[in-house]
């Protein structure tokens, strides 16, 4: 005869594989249909560099479509906010962003938290920052005569980014913080259109995630002074760390990282852990990877939530310490 906490137990266990045997067909049958990846800026920018890369192979892997949804606005938290409503069953997943941990310190009343809304799933790629300027507006060698340039015109140069509350901005600010030097902050709707316009002048600099710069900076239409990363970055041997160029402790990634809403089952979280990982690792991606000066991250499910945890309290601490604001 069974005792009573036996009998429990054991009704509990039943109840465990009675309820988690529906997800894990679901996960078996997963997917049946196309997946949509909300990128939450405008096409040409560093996120898509990544995420149109990756939803390609995936879709080769997965034999579903993967569809990029690109919801630009609001440095970013405009895509997250929609992706943080859709339905958790597994065919909606959000492109996120170094711009997401910041945007915390920078948005007080955001109608989504990105650790309480969405599962972390795997960090895609981490490209350092780097410092870029328009050749004919910036005549400058390196970094110390563009440092010492500013220092002589405080307010003469702008410098853009991919919104306010962007890495871009906040990087920016900590340049700023950390040289002593005044630019005036030019916010647009996302990496590609702040670009388009430092490329043709209407702008001064960027302190550009490399992924979105890598082509241009290759072509010549922009230079590149230094990258913010303890070591150069992959395919960009000859841009100086910003160490090395002199500016010591001026250190930002601009990671990208895929996430699902919450309420996603955890089968297809697991399921498309393990598709996002076999995916970054081919030659194929290796290479533009590469290309894109980002080596290739192995951070996935609750070591990338502590990794954005983390991230979440050093730009809080970067954002009053600059005294950032939105323009």
């Amino acid at each position: 005869m069974l005792k009573q906490f036996e009998f429990s137990s054991l009704i509990k266990r039943v109840l465990f594989l009675v309820c988690a045997a529906p997800l894990v067909v679901m996960a078996q049958e997963w997917p049946n249909k196309p997946i949509t990846f909300i990128v939450p800026f405008p096409a040409g920018g560093g996120t898509d560099a990544f995420a149109r890369p990756l939803s390609a192979q995936l879709t080769k892997q997965l034999g579903k479509q993967i569809i990029i949804d690109n919801r630009g606005g609001a440095g970013g938290t405009l895509g997250a906010s929609i992706a943080a409503k859709a339905a958790p069953d597994g065919y909606t997943f959000f492109m996120g962003a170094a711009h997401h941990a910041i945007a915390p310190a920078m948005y007080p009343n955001l109608d989504y938290d990105i650790e309480k809304s969405f599962i972390p799933v795997a960090m895609v790629a981490n490209p350092p920052q780097v410092i870029v300027v328009n050749p004919k507006n910036v005549q400058v060698k390196d970094l110390k005569e563009f440092i010492a340039l500013l220092k002589k015109n405080p307010g003469k140069f702008n410098y853009a980014s991919a919104g306010n509350g962007s890495s871009h901005h906040l990087a920016g600010e900590q340049f700023k913080m950390l040289t002593k030097t005044f630019i005036t902050h030019i916010p647009y709707r996302g990496a590609g259109p702040a670009m388009q316009d430092l490329i043709a002048g209407q702008v001064d600099i960027e302190f550009d995630g490399l992924g979105s710069s890598a082509a241009q900076i290759k072509n010549g239409s922009i230079v590149a002074l230094a990258v913010a990363s303890q070591k150069r970055a992959p395919g960009f041997p000859n841009v100086p760390t910003a160490a090395e160029a002199g500016l010591v402790g001026y250190e930002v990634s601009t990671w990208y990282g895929l996430f699902a809403p919450k309420g996603t089952p955890q089968p297809i979280v697991d399921k498309m852990i393990v598709e996002v990982q076999k995916a970054i690792n081919t030659p194929e991606l290796k290479t533009i990877w590469t290309n894109n000066g980002s080596d290739t991250p192995n951070l996935s499910g609750e070591a990338f939530a502590k990794f954005l945890n983390a991230d979440i309290k050093r730009w809080a601490a970067v954002a009053k310490a600059s005294g950032a604001k939105l323009d």
